[in-house]
């Protein structure tokens, strides 16, 4: 066991390591692709196809075909509403997994979960965490399943989107000199799109091949994201800067085969066991009843929450974490344990008492600290140089910056070719024209792929590369210009007939976004065939409803992930904390559990409180 003191030495540690890597530019010390780098942000997927443009009406109209656009399109379809359209800057569907195509991407949800609509498609993953290229396929099974390609538009940017009072539909406009209306308007940009790059002085100046991580480069690489061998490498100096979750999966794929790999390394990520495994066809026939992944979806919630389930049906990374918090904050007793002694609590017909806040704080830490010496301990078991392991280990606490599960990034480091340039938080200095420079050390190489991640926390605006025009012509990013508002995070007053299919305000369920999209759908189809069946023209809600569900989310005490006392990274806002503004964006003071609770009774009740519908 660790030691009291131990514990303290090792939060000493942390607060150092933290103290070196706090930036006084916060997110500006990122850039986007554009400008100088719009190259780099081109379709290297699909071949731009020309068209004339678009002057029609469809009922609904959903900016993005990712898995947000699908989903409720999908729900529509089912709805009776057969008009659908999904607009998208990309040449296909699927969203961030249409841009993200390194070798190495998958999930690291279980497919299970993971993958929306299993059921209704009839499809079984092959894995458990199911490689990139798979989910993309799934994503285009949707849109074949539901007929969402049959007005879609792809290579298309948004110009505008303006809310008409007379005609009462949205006007949109876009980059290819389409002119259409749409009855409904849907959003879903999502947070993981929008790519940005380190802002490395000299980055410009660089002479070799470099790229983004979201448009990977196979004809300079050789391979493809199936897992080809990237043979063109293997005389090739590369560079990956960046080692979040895209570069511990892409990481071990470039080591295979590249002559020299340099990885320069900011903050390390805690990486524990992944554990992956086929899926046996006969063992999914026995589980794939009715309502199976439902069932499966609200089980991960429930070991991810508060209660003390039943049963696990996903046993992972993420539920062993909530696993560990639970059994701490009962003494150390097993959940059997401390069910059995529950129930004989109630036969007794007596009180069990709350559990006081700091007994959970408590819990939280010890498990915690715990769980990271697991993690560093791995370190030391699998990588063989010592001094290559002492900087590969993470210290913060692990909701600080996104797990990372990998049964082989670490052993990547073992290899010959394979070298790891720790900066000590501080980053790479400069980028040349032949290489990079760290520590007043020049590290020459061919090419530089950047695993530099995407603009998690800009705002609306800035993710979208456009505005909406509501009622009165007032402007979206005016009514949120002093925070999020919105009705369960979906409907916004003076934005009729709008929805916002995304995860704030909502249930901010982080460790498996689909969720949180499956939800919205229902509620978005369930209001849009309300509205259609009754006649009605308009919906939204009213301020008094919206301004009462941000009172509630403000109650909530925001989250681990969200500390300024975590290292630095998109969870806290690159250690800059959050204002009131950005606590406005956090999800229902309840969790994600509380809140699916929540808006399931408010559908299932059918009065739908706080929107108000006009004929």
């Amino acid at each position: 066991m660790t030691t009291v003191l131990d514990r303290a030495a090792i939060k000493q540690k942390y607060a150092a390591e933290r103290a070196k890597r706090l930036r006084a530019d916060g997110n500006e010390q990122y850039q986007r692709l554009s400008g100088k780098f719009q190259e780099m942000a081109a379709d290297p997927h699909t071949p731009f196809a020309r068209r004339d443009p678009v002057t029609d009406h469809v009922t609904f109209a959903f900016i993005g075909a990712g898995m947000s656009g699908l989903v409720t399109g999908a729900r529509l379809k089912e709805a009776g509403i057969d008009s659908v359209r999904l607009i998208d800057k990309a040449g296909g569907v699927g969203g961030t997994w249409y841009w993200n195509r390194y070798p190495g991407v998958r999930c690291d949800t279980a497919a299970m979960i993971y993958l929306p609509l299993l059921e209704e498609t009839g499809y079984m993953p092959s894995e458990k965490y199911v490689r990139g290229p798979e989910i993309l396929a799934h994503c285009e099974r949707i849109a074949s399943h539901y007929g969402l390609y049959d007005k879609a538009l792809f290579h298309t940017e948004i110009d505008s989107v303006e809310w008409q009072e007379d005609a009462r539909v949205w006007r949109i406009t876009t980059n290819r000199g389409d002119d259409f209306t749409a009855k409904y308007l849907g959003m879903g940009t999502g947070p993981l799109h929008v790519a940005k790059l380190p802002g490395i002085p000299g980055i410009e100046d660089f002479q070799g091949k470099q790229f983004h991580t979201s448009r990977w480069d196979y004809d300079y690489t050789g391979g493809d994201a199936l897992g080809a061998p990237m043979d063109k490498l293997k005389d090739k100096r590369v560079a990956v800067i960046g080692t979040g979750a895209t570069g511990v999966q892409c990481i071990p794929h470039v080591a295979k085969t590249a002559g020299r790999l340099f990885v320069f390394q900011r903050t390390p990520s805690s990486v524990d066991v992944r554990g992956n495994h086929p899926i046996d066809p006969q063992w999914f026939a026995s589980i794939a009843k009715p309502g199976w992944q439902k069932r499966w979806m609200d089980n991960f919630v429930d070991n991810m929450g508060r209660g003390l389930p039943s049963e696990d049906l996903i046993d992972d990374g993420w539920t062993a974490i909530s696993r560990r918090i639970r059994e701490k904050v009962l003494g150390g007793r097993p959940l059997w344990a401390a069910k059995l002694a529950s129930r004989a609590v109630g036969a007794l017909g007596l009180s069990p008492g709350p559990v006081s806040p700091e007994r959970v704080r408590a819990a939280i830490e010890d498990a915690d600290i715990e769980k990271m010496e697991e993690i560093r301990a791995r370190v030391d078991a699998v990588v063989e140089d010592p001094q290559t392991a002492a900087h590969l280990k993470a210290w913060y606490s692990q909701l600080c910056k996104r797990p990372c599960f990998s049964d082989e990034y670490l052993d990547a480091f073992n290899r010959p070719n394979t070298t790891l340039v720790d900066t000590d938080g501080k980053g790479v200095e400069r980028i040349t024209a032949t290489g990079l420079m760290v520590g007043g050390e020049h590290y020459e190489v061919d090419c530089i792929v950047y695993a530099s991640g995407f603009e998690f926390g800009a705002n609306f605006q800035m993710k979208t590369g456009f505005d909406i025009r509501g009622r009165n012509g007032r402007l979206l990013s005016e009514y949120w210009a002093e925070g999020l508002r919105t009705l369960h995070g979906l409907h916004v007053p003076g934005f009729p007939n709008a929805f916002m299919v995304q995860m704030n305000q909502a249930a901010n369920m982080v460790t498996n976004i689909p969720h949180n999209i499956v939800d919205h759908a229902a509620t978005v189809a369930q209001v849009i065939a309300h509205a259609e069946r009754e006649g009605y023209a308009e919906v939204e809600p009213t301020e008094a409803a919206v301004s009462k569900w941000v009172e509630l989310i403000l109650t909530g005490g925001g989250s681990l992930i969200a500390s300024t006392d975590c290292t630095p990274g998109f969870w806290n806002n690159e250690g800059q904390g959050w204002s009131k503004e950005f606590r406005q964006s956090q999800g229902h003071p309840g969790g994600a559990e509380g809140y699916f609770k929540h808006i399931s009774a408010w559908r299932r009740s059918g009065g739908y409180e706080g929107l108000v519908f006009v004929k």
